[in-house]
């Protein structure tokens, strides 16, 4: 059985997204509300996936990362961090990749999705890149990317149900 931490900026979301990972039977989900109480029990016992937020006061997803990254006491090391964020810019992008997140994923997004990367990112785990010096995502210095574009949701999830409004119906 799989653990995966999760550390979301709200209650509201940490419990959508807690409440669809948990119904997946291969995965035992863990519900943290700060990094401290994360960090604590990640020396105590392995995880192997977190889910960041990079909204969180308490811990923005790219400071939590590398916290993690660094911190030689962990029960385990070989975790993959997913982090959730509202934009997508070339900070983020650069936060990211040196903190050593694995994966970026843009909100609002279905909490499906993310059930869908994370067990992506378990069965990446049973094949495992073997090297003593790992210490963050297998694609580290071996992938060129070009520089990111600021991308953002423009609207929120909620289709209209009769459409949109015709020009001539605004005036």
């Amino acid at each position: 059985m799989k653990v995966v931490a999760v550390l979301a900026a709200n209650p509201a979301l940490s419990s959508i997204l807690t409440m669809v990972l948990a119904g997946c039977p291969s995965l035992r989900v863990r519900l943290f509300e700060s990094r401290a109480a994360l960090t604590t029990y990640m020396r105590l016992a392995p995880v192997d996936v977190v889910v960041a937020d990079f909204d969180c006061d308490d811990a923005p997803a790219d400071q939590l990362a590398a916290a993690l990254r660094q911190d030689e006491h962990l029960h385990r090391r070989d975790f993959s961090i997913i982090a959730l964020t509202r934009t997508v810019t070339d900070t983020t992008r650069n936060a990211a990749v040196s903190a050593g997140i694995d994966e970026v994923i843009v909100k609002p997004m279905s909490p499906r999705y993310l059930l869908e990367r994370v067990l992506a990112r378990t069965r990446r785990q049973d094949h495992p890149v073997r090297s003593a010096a790992y210490h963050g995502p297998e694609r580290r210095h071996r992938l060129t990317l070009p520089p990111a574009g600021i991308y953002a949701r423009k609207s929120d999830n909620v289709i209209p149900l009769f459409g949109r409004p015709r020009q001539h119906e605004l005036h």
